[in-house]
């Protein structure tokens, strides 16, 4: 005979030192970090001190829950059921930000390695890509890159920097590349850094599909010379092909 509960068993909900995460997550990340061979990915790039292996799979790991500041991050893993989970020691909040420093410092050789497992193992149906390039707002002065530029969040009294994003097109939709640029590099500019990213992985008559910002005749005979197709918006404004 099944029972069911209709109310609360106790009227007063008393808080306490428990604490709960989703293992699954965190597994589903462990199993795709092996099967990407991520370890020897980011391994190269810190031998010393904490493992970043187990550090950037607990981060992945939190931004796929979680989701917010590096600051909630560190205290996040900073529990002792989480760092058993990683096999990880305690750690201060500025080793999370090394790691992220590291990450960055060396993102165009850990994004080329990401490729080229990701492209071995899967037998994409086409490549197909769709290519944007976007800004984000900086809130601090620190940063190398960041620079005054167009706004895309029209706040032109702030420094940013610019995105560059690839991804295999529909039906496949993955992102297969991203490049960051100085805040002051116009689409035309980035659009060289984020092709180059991703053209050795792309089979002759691919397709790219990218807006008019990035639309100028350097960078369609640039496409055409790797023998790809493109499909992009006419620039209103001719001036840049005229220079």
């Amino acid at each position: 005979m099944i029972t069911r509960q209709t109310s609360l068993r106790t009227r007063n909900i008393k808080p306490n030192d428990n604490i709960s995460f989703p293992i699954g997550t965190i597994l589903a990340v462990q199993q795709y970090y092996e099967k990407l061979g991520l370890q020897a990915i980011f391994g190269n790039h810190k031998s010393r001190g904490r493992d970043i292996n187990a550090l950037v799979a607990a981060l992945v790991s939190y931004r796929l829950t979680e989701n917010q500041s590096v600051t909630k991050a560190a205290d996040w893993i900073n529990r002792d059921a989480v760092l058993d989970t990683f096999n990880l020691e305690g750690f201060e909040q500025r080793t999370l930000y090394r790691v992220l420093e590291i990450i960055g410092e060396n993102r165009d050789d850990i994004m080329a390695g990401i490729q080229d497992v990701v492209f071995s193992l899967f037998d994409f149906e086409h490549t197909n890509v769709n290519m944007d390039w976007t800004s984000f707002v900086l809130y601090g002065t620190q940063c190398p890159l960041g620079r005054y530029g167009y706004s895309r969040d029209h706040r032109s009294d702030k420094q940013q920097i610019t995105l560059g994003v690839s991804e295999l097109a529909h039906p496949i939709n993955l992102p297969v590349g991203m490049t960051v640029r100085a805040g002051n590099v116009n689409d035309q500019v980035h659009f060289k850094d984020t092709f180059d990213q991703v053209k050795n992985h792309l089979r002759d008559g691919s397709l790219l599909v990218f807006d008019q910002g990035a639309n100028r005749k350097d960078n369609l005979d640039c496409i055409e010379h790797h023998k790809l197709n493109y499909v992009t918006a006419r620039q209103i404004n001719k001036s840049d092909e005229e220079t």
